[in-house]
């Protein structure tokens, strides 16, 4: 990152959210587009009056159609974005790098099967559909090609057979990419552990894991992007959200990862629409709903994401991090819903003007 011609902007009495508790008030400098060594000298001084800084906020689960989701994200302190399915690959790729909103990351399809519910999408690509060990691996090739960071994959039934889950999985990992699974009902969460991705996005609505499917997920380091705010809509349609939020509080009392993730979209024919940016303020109180501390919901939404991600400029406030930070009045271990305080947004070191 480059600082070259940069203002260097001294935030005084600010208390900083380390991770695990909020620090004693003191200073942060930023130096162009990241955090720079605090004995630097400032051009300008802005007085925090003893506010918190937050790492700015990431969404682990959305979906993109222009840059005005960028901007709306933006403005409800999320500054990195995991886009888990969009097409075509100019439109993701046009929305990559772009200055000022919300930084994303993503997958390009998601591969699915001839005959699933994803597969009925009317704009759905005929590249998205996989049937047999060559096609999985022609899938990979190509979404890595367009430039996909990670590899997501619908199981469901109908959807991709085991055998087709089991092929995309290590074609991803042979290539040094997550594989993330779309997994909404019990079956589909067992297929998907079966074939060894390294996430599982959503949290069933059709009944509860049980102890040993647990512990497979902890056993073999998996991570959940449970999208309840999701799970929340959908349910108002189909199953039972109460085993969504109970298969969550399992699997953070056994010790499994928890990310953020609140499947934000404007697409027509959704089961639920989720709002850009602010529906990741509700999936933080949800997952506190759940079980988790509220520093543990903010780590949810920060630390651990940049890091299971491979994201490692960002998600804490360290010298040399990106600048990416949020200021909020109220204190979030005291009550998570002081998320929703924003006094002002960093990203990459510019201030965003959020109307104030």
């Amino acid at each position: 990152m480059s600082t070259d011609s940069t203002t260097i902007t001294a935030i005084t009495n600010v208390r900083i959210f380390d991770g695990k508790t909020i620090q004693d008030p003191s200073i942060l400098i930023i130096n162009g587009d990241v955090i720079g060594r605090p004995d630097t000298t400032p051009d300008e001084t802005i007085d925090a009056g003893g506010l918190i800084l937050l790492p700015g906020l990431i969404d682990a689960h959305v979906h993109l159609t222009s840059r005005d989701d960028l901007a709306k994200m933006a403005k409800y302190g999320v500054t990195t974005a995991f886009d888990m399915a969009t097409w075509p690959a100019e439109l993701l790729n046009s929305l990559r790098n772009q200055k000022g909103v919300t930084d994303i990351r993503g997958c390009g399809l998601a591969a699915t099967a001839p005959g699933s519910t994803h597969s009925r999408i009317p704009t759905m690509p005929q590249d998205a559909l996989v049937s047999t060990l060559v096609e999985a691996e022609e899938f990979v090739e190509r979404q890595i090609a367009e430039g996909a960071d990670y590899i997501k994959i619908v199981a469901d039934v109908p959807g991709p057979t085991q055998e087709c889950l089991d092929a995309l999985v290590i074609a991803a990992h042979c290539r040094n990419r997550l594989a993330i699974a779309h997994a909404v009902s019990l079956e589909a969460t067992r297929m998907a552990q079966a074939a060894n991705v390294d996430v599982i996005t959503h949290a069933p609505l059709d009944g509860l894991m049980s102890d040993a499917e647990v512990q497979k997920m902890v056993q073999e380091g998996r991570l959940s992007i449970p999208t309840l705010t999701m799970m929340k809509g959908v349910s108002r349609i189909r199953g039972k959200y109460e085993y969504a939020h109970d298969t969550v509080a399992a699997l953070y009392r056994a010790g499994v990862p928890i990310l953020a993730g609140t499947d934000a979209n404007s697409a027509p024919g959704v089961p639920a629409n989720v709002a850009h940016g602010v529906a990741l303020h509700e999936e933080l109180e949800l997952l506190v709903n759940c079980g988790l501390s509220n520093s543990d919901a903010l780590r949810a939404a920060t630390e651990l994401p940049a890091s299971y991600f491979r994201l490692h400029d960002r998600g804490v406030i360290e010298v040399g991090r990106r600048a990416d930070l949020v200021l909020v009045r109220g204190n979030p271990l005291e009550n998570i819903q002081a998320t929703r305080e924003i006094e002002r947004i960093w990203i990459a070191g510019k201030d965003l003007d959020i109307g104030k």
